[in-house]
């Protein structure tokens, strides 16, 4: 199946996705029938055993294990593209900095940030970055030859493919355009779905074809706007690239040495970023994990009483290792028990920096939730980063889950095509296809990733954190990762979609439930269980 990695999120066209697949596993059996709009928009809040579908079983936890129950207040760290605070659905959960004084242009409680009123902007106002083995082509003396080398057949390789990209994505762009207009014709309005394309009756080779064409970009997630904007917005990446202009300094405007840690004079305090729109991934991420609940608009989010704090750190590209390693630790420092990490690389030049603010938060107590990434690769065997295990064997840190995605459907379709795995360096698998939640200007939509994953479990966590805030990270991490809903099946995953045991896929060989979760973490908060099996 083909996919499209767009802005660090996954998305691909198969409506099979949002169909139940007939389960053989001897404790489930699959939903048979398609999910309705309303059963999509929160299939990852739904329970296995009652509603035969892959969710993580949190409203059943709200139903039946958390009324009349006393929570406190989690900050939740997203470390992301930015967020819509400004959003209607995240406004009452977005974290204030009560010792700074709003527009002084003072640091008022002496952090090294000014006016950090709800979070920083280590990116300025940058969106545009180069991936991480363009930056190591382009400057040898930041890593070692091997790397160097490695990073340089990358690089050079991306020139032809980058012309086999440029010419699919000016077919995509011009069929989709001409699908769009048929369409838009043939069923009278502009915005139609994939329900009103299968009603249409026209024999008309073309519109037959429109209606193949359109039915396929539909099954992206995005709406048609959003997908010809990502799909004009890679056709500038692959013709900037087979130019031969594959490497521009977006850095230089932002004015810090990005290969100097102590150099932390940079950034400002605009957590949404210079663009609005730029901060969809963040939006959804923030979303997944607090946009409001039971409020009559939108989502839900997975934890109820919750405060996002923004680290704006990912650029559309590779983040820096510097950023991320100086987010970790401001997310820290300003209260965070959880932060949420969805963003990857397979090059890292300074990954020390990262590991260090990794055992950093460790010591103070913080999980930090991590996508596996959307490669469909083994990472026990592909570098891919941050991590908590240098030689991918044994981990430095005790506080690092990374999650797997899951699509909607049980059964061997239940992994998505695009997610990464590993038995050693994959904890636990989530949600990650067609979820629903906040993207910016009062917006909704349907997005898909690990980086969707992750947040599902993210919002877990913070939940647990909130109902049992005498529990540690490392608690935590156990807790969810022993109490999952386990699969005893073959599933299809990896490049190749081969046949694989799920069990082989991560360290638990489970998938989230938030339900059983909270029952264990009650367990343990009476010392009823001693040690966290499993």
């Amino acid at each position: 199946m083909q996919k499209i990695k767009l802005s660090g999120f996954v998305l691909f066209a198969s409506l099979s996705l949002l169909c139940a697949t007939q389960a053989n596993a001897q404790s489930y059996s699959a939903k048979k029938a398609q999910l309705t709009e309303n059963e999509l928009k929160r299939w990852s809040h739904l329970d296995m055993e009652k509603d035969s579908v892959p969710g993580m079983s949190v409203d059943r936890a709200y139903a039946e294990l958390l009324k009349g129950k006393k929570s406190n207040p989690v900050i939740v760290g997203i470390i992301d593209s930015g967020v819509d605070i400004e959003h209607p659905d995240l406004q009452s959960v977005v974290w204030t900095n009560k010792k700074e004084i709003a527009g002084n242009g003072i640091d008022d409680d002496k952090n090294g940030y000014v006016d950090d009123i709800h979070g920083w902007n280590f990116l300025g106002n940058i969106t545009k970055e180069n991936y991480e083995y363009a930056r190591i082509a382009n400057d040898k003396n930041l890593v070692d030859d091997a790397t160097y080398q490695k990073a340089k057949k990358e690089f050079d390789g991306k020139f032809q493919e980058s012309l086999a990209m440029k010419t699919q994505m000016e077919k995509a762009l011009e069929g989709t355009t001409k699908a769009d207009a048929l369409l838009q014709k043939e069923l009278k309005k502009e915005t139609y779905t994939v329900e009103d394309i299968e009603t249409i009756t026209s024999t008309d080779k073309d519109v037959v074809r429109a209606k193949m064409v359109m039915t396929q970009m539909l099954g992206y997630g995005l709406p048609v706007a959003e997908l010809l904007k990502e799909i004009k917005k890679q056709l500038d990446e692959a013709s900037t690239i087979a130019s031969g202009a594959g490497f521009v300094d977006y850095r230089k405007t932002l004015g810090d040495n990005p290969n100097d840690l102590k150099d932390t004079k940079y950034g400002d305090n605009n957590v949404i970023g210079p663009d609005k729109e730029e901060a969809l991934h963040g939006t959804h991420v923030a979303g997944i994990v607090a946009q409001s609940r039971n409020n009559g608009i939108g989502g839900d989010g997975i934890a109820d009483n919750v405060q996002i704090l923004t680290c704006r750190a990912v650029p559309d590209g590779d983040e820096y290792d510097k950023d991320i390693a100086l987010a970790i630790r401001y997310a820290v420092d300003n209260g965070a028990k959880v932060i949420n990490a969805s963003f990857g690389k397979s090059f890292s030049p300074h990954k020390q920096w990262v590991y260090d603010a990794i055992k950093y938060a460790e010591k103070k107590d913080v999980l930090i939730v991590h996508a596996a990434g959307n490669d469909a690769k083994d990472i026990d065997v592909e570098d891919n980063f941050p991590n908590d295990s240098d030689d991918k064997k044994t981990e430095f840190a005790a506080n690092v889950l990374t999650i797997g995605a899951l699509n909607p459907a049980y059964g061997e379709n239940i992994v998505a095509d695009f997610s990464n795995y590993g038995q050693l360096n994959v904890d636990i698998f989530a949600p990650g296809v067609q979820i629903y939640a906040t993207t910016p200007k009062e917006s909704y939509q349907f997005l898909q990733g690990t980086s969707m994953a992750s947040p599902n479990v993210a919002g877990v966590a913070a939940l647990i954190r909130s109902y049992y805030p005498k529990l540690s990270a490392k608690q935590v991490k156990q807790i969810i990762m022993a109490s999952g809903t386990q699969v005893d099946q073959k599933v299809l995953a990896g490049e190749d979609g081969s046949p694989k045991e799920y069990k082989t896929l991560s360290v638990s060989g489970k998938f989230v439930n938030a339900y059983k979760a909270l029952q264990m973490a009650e367990q343990v908060s009476k010392g009823k269980i001693k040690e966290i099996k499993g």
